[in-house]
């Protein structure tokens, strides 16, 4: 590859503040890896951007040569698609800076962060902005696709709470976007994903979060599980906006406040959030306690950032993963039978069911305000997250997870394609679905201005009208 483009390299060097690097450099091989060890790729040129001027230089680059594209931020995405082989990739680490505007309430944040690096920038200042909850993903990937956690009933999806953005696009314009500037290209971006060009930074509205939270670790025995999901059922259905809870299926951690005797067991875990001080999230606890008492529980406070990295280390790099998402409107008894049925077919103890709750804020966006692929009604998204140590573990997962996902269609809202930063096959009647025939219909439109080659399209690919 670097033959065939010749000196390029070096005038790309030149052009650039921040480091190329390419095969044969020592750090090619941890330059090159993402999070999930199944990804195995050899771009020809690294691109590490400091700036959005090198950004343009990279795009630039690329165009001339004929390069296949792709873009790193966090580098968390399931699929690997922030590296290529043979092509460019854009490194954007370096673009991690956070910048808090307390009085105005806004954050800019450079399109390489990631979560971690905008909790703990916002918390300083008793602010977040709503993300996901794992700290080591990018903040681009997750705020260009949607973006839901732990904030979501309260605040909306990441991309809602967008304000601004800075894009550079395919032809190596560097653009602003927003609702008073190009606003077709800014309603694009909200949900569109990484179609649209690299986005260099963002523009976050951020609310109060008190840095402190209460959290309650409730887990549940295999056969206490369908018991556990009928009592979230009906916590989840008359909790307030300053509680959020998350269930699903799980091992036990080997964590110290876990009885060893129970270290890998699995079952089904409800984890209980309380936010700014509400009382409500102990008497929660107390019903919780009292209805269905769990084989072990943890209640705490605990401050927001280390919730936010409470899933960390089991999601860490270096493991083998594959995943699958899907929308359900409710706990219903037929999807609670599904997944007492699924969970007890996983092979490696590191897999993994969890719903999220999604309403209220949420649900108050339009749905054709943003691009974002999913409707507002209020729902459930349920991850379904194959996790090994190791390539034979994760083979037997991978089949676990789409026959668990093949199981919850029926009972999926719409036909099942699901959340768009959780897919993994990307033929275009998926991501059609997965938008609906208008929105997909109105983003070609977008796409065929700004990128009418389709030069961004390792993504979940919206081809160019």
């Amino acid at each position: 590859m670097t033959q065939t483009i010749g000196g390029g390299i070096q005038a790309l060097r030149e052009a650039m503040a921040g480091p190329v690097i390419t095969p044969g450099d020592a750090e090619y091989d941890e330059a090159r890896k993402v999070w999930n060890a199944e990804i195995d790729r050899h771009p020809g040129v690294i691109a590490r951007c400091a700036t959005a001027g090198d950004v343009v230089a990279a795009v630039d680059f690329a165009r001339e040569h004929s390069l296949e594209i792709s873009i790193r931020c966090g580098a968390h995405q399931c699929a690997g698609l922030a590296v290529c082989d043979d092509g460019l990739m854009i490194d954007l680490s370096l673009l991690n800076q956070v910048v808090v505007d307390p009085d105005a309430r806004r954050a800019r944040v450079g399109g390489g962060a990631l979560l971690a690096d905008v909790d703990a920038a916002t918390q300083v200042h008793g602010l977040a902005t709503p993300v996901g909850l794992i700290g080591h993903t990018g903040i681009g990937g997750i705020a260009l696709g949607g973006g839901m956690g732990w904030l979501t009933r309260k605040f909306g999806l990441s991309c809602d709470n967008l304000e601004s953005a800075q894009i550079v696009t395919a032809a190596g314009r560097v653009l602003r976007v927003a609702e008073d500037e190009n606003p077709d290209l800014f309603w694009a971006v909200r949900g569109g994903g990484g179609n649209f060009g690299v986005v260099t930074e963002f523009e976050f509205r951020l609310h109060e979060v008190d840095p402190m939270v209460e959290l309650g670790f409730f887990f549940w025995s295999l056969e206490d599980g369908p018991a556990a999901l009928r009592l979230a059922r009906d916590v989840i259905a008359t909790m307030s906006l300053d509680v959020n809870v998350v269930v699903g299926s799980m091992n036990a951690p080997p964590a110290p406040f876990v009885p060893e005797a129970h270290h890998f067991t699995p079952g089904y875990v409800m984890l209980l959030t309380g936010f700014d001080g509400t009382p409500e999230h102990a008497r929660l606890v107390a019903r919780i306690r009292e209805s269905l008492p769990p084989l072990f529980d943890m209640v705490t406070p605990m401050p927001y950032v280390e919730l936010q990295k409470m899933l960390d280390e089991g999601n860490a790099w270096g493991f083998y993963c594959y995943e699958k998402a899907t929308y359900v409107e409710d706990l219903s008894d037929d999807v609670i039978d599904v997944v007492a049925e699924q969970v007890l077919r996983k092979s490696s103890p590191m897999s993994l069911l969890l719903f999220y709750r999604l309403d209220s804020a949420y649900s108050r966006v339009a749905e054709d305000d943003t691009a974002f692929g999913g409707a507002r009604s209020p729902r459930f998204a349920a991850f379904i997250v194959a996790l090994a140590p190791d390539r034979d573990l994760l083979a037997a997962d991978r089949v676990w997870v789409r026959t668990f996902w093949e199981a919850l269609r029926p009972h999926a809202v719409g036909d099942g394609s699901g959340y768009v930063n959780e897919l993994m096959e990307f033929d275009e009647d998926r991501v059609r679905s997965t938008y609906g025939a208008r929105k997909y219909e109105r983003l070609a439109r977008i796409k065929g201005e700004y990128d009418p080659g389709n030069r961004f399209h390792l993504n979940a690919n919206i081809k160019p009208a």
